[in-house]
């Protein structure tokens, strides 16, 4: 358990690095940030704080730096207290409402204001699509036995299977099957709906089962297999940290990115927590992340034209964690707002 003098210490330290990317000795902290000390005074204290795991130094001569663990703590701080949201919301809000496309194009334009604003990586993600309300399905026949569904979701986002039948099916009982599909599907979450649509739209259709049944079977496995739709920006903007000039930290993210599952986890759990969320160097190991030891991420839920979605920046330890916190909260608060 930190003491307050400690406490002061750590946040200072802390708030030094993020500013000056330099090393903060006991004269910086006297001299900056708590006055009334000696520097004999912080430097026991400093030490012992090393001892403890909350700063390290790159060489004996040399200040103190924090580790991840003094980055919690600060965060902690940061989150635990009232904060302001910066002057130039009101210029970002106009900014997204003058976004008329659909949610694709909005949550890809924020992604690229996050980074612009940031210098991190800037990434999105729309909720699960089974849990999207589904707006209309359309099911047309290819030829042959292939068929094409056109899935429209709220908030104008689409999405295309091709896959083919056991058997060529009649257009008009392929025209049916979509009708009886949209009967129950249309206005709600798949989710919601997808046992109920077999006894539905099986009744009177028993010359084509075999066909419907996997039909169903196909959207069902995109609708829930296709658990997020991703949307990052920023990668060359973190080309001029100098923490990415370390060619593994770089490497990490941008594998992170393509990869999308260890991302999906957590954002998963970030949406169903329903809070920010902040993971910090081993905290993203813990998450099943490898290789981001070295790097931090924020995530915050957000509603999107009524969707819920997960809005966060990716970047280095050395993080402004408190102007990153305030810009994506403003982007929340700026989404929400918008029709």
């Amino acid at each position: 358990m930190l003491t307050e003098r400690q406490l002061g210490i750590v946040l200072a330290v802390v708030y030094e690095y993020i500013k000056t990317g330099e090393p903060a000795g006991s004269r910086t902290i006297t001299k900056k940030y708590i006055k009334g000390l000696s520097p004999a005074t912080i430097r026991n204290e400093m030490a012992d704080l090393e001892e403890m795991g909350y700063f390290y130094q790159p060489h004996t001569s040399a200040g103190r730096l924090p580790t991840a663990k003094s980055y919690r703590v600060y965060v902690d701080s940061v989150t635990s207290r009232e904060r302001l949201r910066p002057r130039e919301t009101i210029e970002w809000q106009r900014e997204i409402e003058n976004r008329r496309n659909g949610i694709e194009d909005l949550l890809h334009y924020v992604t690229h204001m996050l980074s612009r604003l940031t210098n991190y990586v800037g990434v999105a993600a729309v909720a699960g699509l089974d849990a999207t309300e589904i707006q209309h399905i359309d099911l047309m026949p290819l030829g042959g036995s292939h068929i094409l569904a056109l899935i429209v979701l709220r908030g104008g986002l689409v999405h295309h299977s091709q896959f083919p039948l056991p058997c060529e099916v009649e257009p008009a009982a392929i025209e049916e099957l979509t009708r009886r599909i949209n009967t129950v599907a249309s206005g709600r979450a798949w989710s919601e709906v997808r046992d109920v649509l077999y006894s539905f739209v099986l009744n009177g259709l028993e010359d084509v089962e075999e066909a419907c049944r996997m039909a169903l079977r196909e959207l069902d496995n995109f609708l829930t297999m296709q658990n997020y739709r991703f949307f990052s920006s920023g990668a060359q903007y973190i080309l001029n940290l100098p923490h990415f000039q370390t060619l593994g930290r770089l490497q990490a993210v941008l594998l992170l990115l393509e990869q999308e599952k260890p991302l999906a986890r957590m954002i998963e759990n970030c949406r169903l927590s329903e809070a920010l969320k902040v993971s910090i160097g081993e905290d993203n190991d813990a998450e099943g992340v490898e290789g981001m030891g070295d790097n931090a991420m924020i995530l915050i839920p957000a509603q999107a034209r009524q969707q819920k979605a997960v809005l966060g920046l990716i970047g280095p330890l050395r993080m402004d964690y408190e102007r990153s916190i305030n810009i994506l909260e403003a982007m929340v608060d700026a989404l929400s707002k918008k029709p």
